[in-house]
C-alpha cells in the first residue's frame, strides 16, 4: 500500500451499485462529465462482487453502494467486498437517517460519515467521493 493515501487511478475508478438503473444511469453520467471519474455501474450486488472479484485487487479506488436492494443488501456486498480487500473505501447511498451511536453498536466498523443520503445533488456527491478518496 502506498503512502499519502490509495487512490492510484486517474481519474479515480469508482464503483456504483444501485438496484434502480435511472439512478445509475444519472450518477455515471454526472460523475464522468462533471467529476472526471471513471464509473462502473451494476444494479446488483451480486454482478457487482463479480465484477470486483474479476478485476485486479487495487482496479477501483472505491465503491458506493445503496443499502436498500434485493437479495443482496449493500452492507452484504459491503462484508463480502471486505473479505477481498480490507482497505478500499466503500460508501453508502441511503435514504434514512443514520443514527451514528445505535449504528456504531451493530456495525462498528463503517463510519457514519461514509453515508450519503438520498437525494444527493451531483455536485454533492462529487464533493463527498473526493473528501473519501483524499481520506484514504
Amino acid at each position: 500500500m502506498t503512502t499519502g493515501g490509495r487512490h492510484q487511478n486517474s481519474p479515480p475508478r469508482i464503483m456504483v451499485v444501485d438496484d434502480e438503473k435511472d439512478i445509475l444511469a444519472i450518477m455515471k453520467a454526472g460523475l464522468e462529465s462533471k467529476g472526471g471519474f471513471s464509473v462502473d455501474i451494476f444494479n446488483s450486488g451480486e454482478d457487482a462482487l463479480q465484477g470486483f472479484a474479476s478485476r485486479p485487487q487495487d482496479y477501483y479506488d472505491l465503491v458506493l453502494t445503496d443499502i436498500r436492494m434485493p437479495k443482496m443488501s449493500g452492507f452484504d456486498l459491503y462484508r463480502r467486498i471486505r473479505e477481498k480487500n480490507q482497505s478500499i473505501p466503500i460508501a453508502f447511498i441511503t435514504a434514512f437517517e443514520i443514527n451514528e451511536d445505535e449504528f456504531s453498536k451493530v456495525m462498528p466498523s463503517i463510519k457514519v460519515r461514509d453515508f450519503i443520503k438520498k437525494p444527493i445533488r451531483i455536485p454533492d456527491l462529487i464533493e463527498r467521493l473526493n473528501a473519501i478518496l483524499a481520506a484514504a
